[in-house]
């Protein structure tokens, strides 16, 4: 996949995530795109861990783990600052 594409899927994902851990009007666009695809990392190392197939390029399937990557990152982030 392309680092552009990459970096879209990254920044969707983010979002998305900050959307649904309450934490949106905290982060910025940047926050946004580093926690999506470092979440894409988190993701696609869960779901290898557990049997499953990482992110596979630029479709649904990889928005979801990606989004399910930066979630897990992001309450591991709130342990640690609480």
């Amino acid at each position: 996949m392309g680092i552009v594409l990459f970096l879209i899927l990254g920044g969707i994902a983010g979002w998305l995530a900050s959307l649904l851990m309450n934490t949106d009007k905290s982060q910025g666009v940047l926050a946004n795109v580093a926690i999506g695809v470092i979440g894409a990392f988190v993701g696609g190392m869960l779901f290898n861990i557990f049997g499953g197939i990482g992110v596979t390029g630029f479709n649904f399937y990889s928005l979801l783990v990606a989004v399910i990557g930066a979630v897990v990152l992001l309450w591991l982030l709130r342990l640690v600052r609480s």
